[in-house]
């Protein structure tokens, strides 16, 4: 089996994952969601809004201050939107997975044993060009 034939294969062993799973589900549920999507529509219109504003010549500060306000509460109103709160738990579950799936490859192209790598260090993303240095 080649590399790029093993890729594959853990690409669809990724998508039978529980944790993909549930991201997908709740991706679905909030695609699915009205009450949810209205509030994200309106959150971009206001944004649209307040962004057109900053770029006019004569720009009205009591309207920025008003739209960046109702843009704020919008935020944390669907960020603590339950369906949400489950899908961004499940997103973090995935991204954690593949941070230590791209930990092991970044690392056994650095040289280092795969299977010795150490996934306990959470801060590490695998990514050595965010990184101060290995051990």
């Amino acid at each position: 089996m080649d590399l790029i034939e093993m890729a594959r294969e853990l690409g669809k062993a990724i998508q039978q994952d529980d944790r993909y799973l549930a991201l997908r589900l709740a991706t679905q549920s909030n695609d699915e969601d009205q009450a949810l999507q209205d509030m994200i529509g309106d959150f971009n219109l206001k944004r649209i809004s307040l962004n057109q504003e900053v770029q006019k010549a004569e720009k009205d500060q009591e309207k920025m201050n008003q739209l960046d306000k109702e843009i704020k509460e919008l935020y944390q109103k669907i960020m603590s939107y339950p369906k949400m709160v489950v899908y961004n738990g499940a997103k973090k579950e995935v991204d954690a997975l593949m941070n230590n799936i791209n930990r092991i490859l970044v690392l056994s192209v650095n040289g280092e044993d795969p299977d010795a790598v150490d996934l306990s260090d959470v801060s590490c993303t695998g990514s050595c060009s965010t990184c101060g240095g290995c051990n």
